[in-house]
């Protein structure tokens, strides 16, 4: 599982990351709120450790902005004792816990493992939608939306990624879309799916010139790694 620490002390960051690295995770540090906004918008964190008292934007900003934005990781914030009334606050916008500085960790792994037991069991997994930090699509619906506003995608757009996400992990070949997009015994040329592609990565991709989710494999096709 991968957690996103934000905390402007180096000293306790540090410590959070060396503790949480040698209980399994996978984790990234970043010390201002601006920051953590735009990680946790490019990367599907399972917990983000939030700080209140941040640089830059402050961490219950930051809690209601990523909810606002539909970034469903689960999300601890970490207090002060003095810091009671945010403690309320920052579960009303959207926070799952608060651990309160100075803590011990045993009391933070064990409050880290319970959020994401409840939260992993609260949110199944739902093959008709993918999200993938502040990109988000029902393939239902046929709906999607970056950052919580609506992005217009075309009926053949929708059939490509939906083909491509349900082999996600696995090579799609030029053929294979071809069938599973436009139906078999439709010839088109291989230009002409490069086209469409290219126009849902403009729509859907951070930086469509070096593509995260929809990645072309030479000679064979395209294979969905959101």
């Amino acid at each position: 599982m991968r957690i996103l620490i934000v905390e402007d002390d180096p000293m306790i960051a540090d410590g959070l990351k060396d503790d949480l690295e040698l209980e399994g995770f996978s984790v990234d540090v970043t010390a201002d709120g601006e920051s953590a906004e735009t990680m946790a918008r490019q990367n599907a964190y399972d917990l983000i450790l939030l700080d209140l008292m941040l640089p830059r934007r402050d961490g219950l900003v930051v809690c209601r902005n990523l909810r606002a934005a539909g970034i469903q990781s689960a999300i601890i914030v970490l207090t002060a004792k003095s810091q009671e009334a945010d403690k309320v606050v920052g579960l009303a916008v959207g926070a799952d816990d608060y651990v309160t500085k100075p803590y011990s960790r045993l009391e933070l792994m064990a409050r880290v493992k319970a959020v994401l037991r409840r939260t992993g069991e609260s949110k199944p997994s739902d093959p008709g939608v993918w999200q993938s930090g502040d990109t988000r699509v029902d393939f239902r619906r046929c709906h999607a939306t970056i950052s919580g506003q609506p992005v217009r995608l075309t009926a053949t757009e929708f059939k490509i990624l939906k083909a491509l996400f349900e082999s996600r992990g696995k090579v799609v070949t030029i053929d294979q879309l071809l069938d599973r997009v436009w139906g078999e015994g439709v010839f088109l040329t291989d230009r002409v799916i490069y086209t469409h592609v290219n126009n849902l990565r403009a729509k859907i991709e951070p930086d469509p010139s070096a593509p995260r989710f929809i990645v072309g494999v030479r000679g064979l096709g395209y294979r969905f790694d959101g």
